[in-house]
């Protein structure tokens, strides 16, 4: 995903906004993500993909997504649809994450 991306669509937190936050607040578990205008704590979609950012933070590396922001945002209106998540999309958006830091599809 680019920089200017929603991850959070509910609130409108961008990838740039989550990426600063964490470099500046470093938050030792990645629920306080919220703390980020919110993140999080709407549909609770984007909370896997949190979780999987701030475990990339937290490993010295780049918080990124892979996963375009079109397939992203059609996938969340399935989830909202089925309250199901699509697995292909989370392992997609997340690959290279340590098994540990692998987000819950469900």
């Amino acid at each position: 995903m680019h920089e200017d991306d929603e991850i959070c669509l509910c609130f409108h937190v961008s990838l740039r906004k989550i990426r600063a936050y964490l470099n500046r607040e470093k938050p030792p578990v990645a629920s306080l993500i919220s703390e980020c205008l919110g993140a999080g704590t709407g549909c609770g979609w984007c909370v896997p993909f949190l979780t999987h950012l701030h475990a990339m933070h937290k490993a010295g590396r780049e918080p990124d997504l892979r996963v375009s922001p079109e397939e992203y945002a059609r996938t969340r209106t399935k989830f909202h649809a089925t309250k199901q998540r699509d697995p292909d999309v989370v392992t997609r958006a997340t690959q290279g994450a340590d098994d540990a830091s692998a987000p819950d599809p469900t």
